[in-house]
């Protein structure tokens, strides 16, 4: 790493890493609470499929695309859509863990707000998760779209009925993608490389993954974007001597390439 992407040191006004048992029982109980959440919120198989015909219905009323553009395009190759299939089974919680270990070890402060915006984002969708079920377009047969993990797999989930680990009718919102397009605006934030913005080929490529694979509708991902940028909207980075620590960095890097310009000159002379 250079000095435009590597961390500051630290110093007297660098923040403290919060301690690290108490995250690790914070975030694993957030995770428990959100998976206890997502199985309160089975057993509406009849709701969640009218609530899919609704969304698929607004979705042509709105001349939004239609999922299966997607869909069309990842099944070109059997490869392909393997590859897909695999992303969205095991990008998604790894992607997102590794995000948030970098930030605690090189960035505190900005752990410490990624890690309340991920939690507002993950708890206000458990909420519409329990308010509105939502089949995924490759349960419902209007929308012509086949469930490719099943055909070509892998697969992460079981039959609807007999799956005791994820509740399938939480579509909406997507937070594959929501996740994602924390973790890019999170690495973008927290480093100063001119490449960093790179890092929205993540979400980018989550979204068409998440729907050509028909887990989740255009819909999804509007609403996961804009409960995501709600939480941003509330939960603002800090500002000030927590956070200013990059630009203490740049300041002596400046000082230090002045004192050596002034050195060379007084040797010139």
């Amino acid at each position: 790493m250079n000095a435009r992407t590597e961390p500051a040191e630290a110093g007297p006004g660098a923040p403290a890493r919060p301690p690290l048992v108490r995250e690790l029982l914070l975030v694993a109980g957030l995770f428990l609470v959100y998976k206890f959440g997502r199985q309160l919120a089975t057993g509406h198989t009849a709701e969640a499929f009218r609530n899919a015909h609704r969304v698929w219905d607004w979705e042509r009323a709105l001349r939004m695309p239609d999922e299966g553009t997607v869909q069309s395009l990842l099944l070109h190759g059997d490869t392909l859509i393997h590859t897909a299939n695999t992303y969205y089974a095991v990008v998604h919680f790894p992607a997102t863990a590794a995000f948030l270990v970098w930030l605690y070890l090189r960035r505190p402060a900005h752990y410490v707000w990624a890690r309340r915006v991920l939690a507002a984002l993950t708890g206000a969708a458990l909420v519409l998760h329990l308010v509105f079920p939502l089949a995924p377009p490759r349960m419902l047969g209007a929308t012509g779209l086949i469930d490719t993990a099943r055909v070509f797999g892998p697969s992460v989930y079981g039959p609807p009925s007999t799956d005791a680990l994820s509740n399938q009718f939480a579509a909406m919102p997507s937070l594959h993608f929501g996740w994602a397009l924390m973790v890019a605006i999170g690495l973008i934030v927290a480093t100063r490389s001119r490449w960093r913005w790179l890092w929205l080929l993540h979400p980018l490529l989550t979204l068409l993954v998440i729907v050509g694979t028909a887990n989740h509708y255009w819909l999804d991902v509007i609403v996961a974007t804009a409960l995501l940028g709600l939480a941003l909207a509330v939960l603002r980075l800090p500002h000030g001597p927590r956070c200013a620590v990059p630009h203490r960095r740049r300041d002596e890097l400046r000082l230090r390439t002045a004192e050596r310009q002034e050195q060379l000159v007084g040797a010139g002379r």
